[in-house]
């Protein structure tokens, strides 16, 4: 007796069920479906089912979509991942800003939902007539969190560095944030005044994470200087506009042997997510999350979105093919 199984010729002495056919393949029962003569049959029937002469049987099975076989010997890069700056270890690659929250209550809240462990903080004058005034440091325990000391509104080298010397003295930090800016308009790094301040903080024992335009030369520059990180902006601070030139942030990505870290234009979850998956080692952000509708939701997005951003880059993207690509394997098709 001589029967068709998926598509090839098979010969048996004697008539056999479809029951003990299934049995003499070695296939578990529950885990297979056939079909004989084109017809379906129920597996509750195979035991009283007899073959006969020139049956054309077909036996399937679920099967994943992808390779037959997946590459042996790969390991985790996501194992151990950690953002290192000037030496110390960071688990959250979101850094987030303390500024134009509605109240201080608010500002803890969204900073606990966003998982950031470095916060930047800017440095004003006391307001000596209310000196008892509850203050950022009451809310945010600068014990729990790395206060990053930045320069924001510094137009010039001069006063960013009499503003982060001041801030040292307040708090011991050595670790700041640096940014001169340009206009009020664009606030636009001034990147001749960042490369002279830069120097003075650098000699003077700092650790400089410095915000600066997308220019590849200038990055390079400013790390070469012995800047600790740098944060190119993806588009004007506050604008939540996003990244506008992916490719020079990845070209400052691929040249920098310090973290990179976008800082400024951040809107929304999927522009974290993407200057993640460009190979940023971080991103910075204010505005995005203190003027969502609902901060601390934005927070938590936020939070998710760099860390799916950095999975997503560490795992390796699929290349872009210019026409479809089934998913699943085409071998033992019906």
């Amino acid at each position: 007796m001589t029967v068709t199984i998926n598509g090839e010729s098979h010969s048996f002495a004697t008539p056999l069920s479809l029951a003990a056919l299934v049995g003499s393949l070695g296939l578990d029962p529950s885990k297979v479906a056939l079909e004989r003569n084109l017809e379906i049959v129920p597996r509750s029937t195979w035991d009283g089912v007899i073959l006969a002469d020139g049956d054309r049987l077909e036996i399937v099975h679920f099967i994943g979509g992808g390779n037959d076989a997946a590459p042996a010997g790969l390991v985790d890069p996501s194992a151990g991942d950690a953002l290192v700056v000037a030496g110390r270890t960071f688990h959250s690659r979101l850094l987030v800003g303390t500024g134009k929250y509605k109240d201080f209550d608010e500002t803890r809240d969204a900073i606990a939902a966003s998982g950031a462990e470095i916060v930047t903080v800017a440095v004003r004058r006391v307001n000596i007539e209310k000196a008892g005034a509850p203050m950022l440091q009451d809310y945010v325990d600068p014990k729990t969190y790395t206060y990053l000391p930045n320069t924001a509104g510094c137009y010039t080298a001069d006063d960013a560095v009499r503003t982060l010397r001041l801030a040292r003295e307040a708090g011991g930090w050595s670790l700041v944030k640096l940014e001169v800016l340009g206009d009020q308009k664009t606030l636009y790094p001034h990147m001749t005044e960042t490369l002279k301040a830069a120097e003075l903080l650098v000699r003077d024992g700092f650790d400089v994470m410095v915000y600066c335009s997308d220019d590849p030369i200038l990055a390079k520059a400013l790390e070469d200087m012995g800047c600790c990180a740098i944060m190119p902006l993806a588009a004007p601070i506050g604008s939540g506009l996003g990244i506008q030139n992916r490719v020079n942030i990845r070209l400052i990505v691929e040249q920098s042997k310090v973290p990179v870290l976008v800082d400024a234009g951040v809107g929304t979850a999927s522009d974290a997510a993407i200057a993640m998956e460009l190979g940023c080692d971080g991103v910075l952000m204010n505005t995005a999350i203190a003027e969502a509708r609902y901060p601390i939701v934005m927070a938590r997005a936020m939070k998710a979105a760099v860390e799916a951003g950095r999975l997503a880059y560490l795992a390796g993207r699929m290349k872009r093919k210019l026409y479809a690509d089934p998913s699943s394997p085409l071998g033992g098709l019906i």
